[in-house]
């Protein structure tokens, strides 16, 4: 069972929020602080690891097809992980490197809400430079490449305060 964890420490360094979130914690409360903050977060991050199991109960009756090379097809979208490729719609999409990376980890997580913070430490590794602003842009840049291609292509979507979940129903 996946328990949320929550950082509670005097160290402020953006370097030791790196380094608890890296470690896996799901948010990093600084003291001092307010016991309604800290119970608001609770409230919050038990809502969020709810919905998860949901989330994860509902993966396992997805329509999803898995080729024996590991191929991951989702309605119009079909992605192939060994040769590094996706088609939507038959034609295929030129990603760039962490464009593939997101995609195949939203591909390989349907239905969870991951946040940006938690995106960007999957996908970027905790050694990476940068903040989750590149979670936006890539977001972003993958929505355009697919939208090009067929407009309808709705698979990853936002949800307002928490993050982003690749959708597949």
């Amino acid at each position: 069972m996946c328990l949320p964890i929550i950082m509670v420490t005097a160290r402020k360094e953006d370097i030791d929020k790196i380094r608890g979130l890296g470690l896996g914690a799901d948010d990093y409360l600084i003291k001092p602080f307010s016991p309604s903050e800290l119970v608001a977060r609770v409230k919050s991050h038990i809502h969020i690891h709810k919905l998860l199991l949901e989330a994860g109960a509902e993966e396992k009756h997805a329509e999803r097809k898995e080729s024996k090379e590991g191929e991951l097809h989702y309605r119009n979208l079909r992605i192939l992980p060994h040769s590094r490729r996706v088609y939507l719609g038959g034609q295929e999409l030129a990603l760039v490197n962490k464009e593939f990376e997101l995609l195949l980890f939203f591909a390989e997580n349907p239905n969870i809400c991951f946040s940006k913070d938690r995106l960007f430490d999957r996908v970027w590794g905790m050694d990476s430079m940068g903040d989750t602003a590149t979670v936006t842009v890539h977001v972003k840049r993958l929505r355009d490449k697919m939208c090009r291609v067929d407009p309808k292509a709705q698979f990853i979507e936002t949800v307002w305060g928490v993050g982003y979940r690749f959708r597949i129903d």
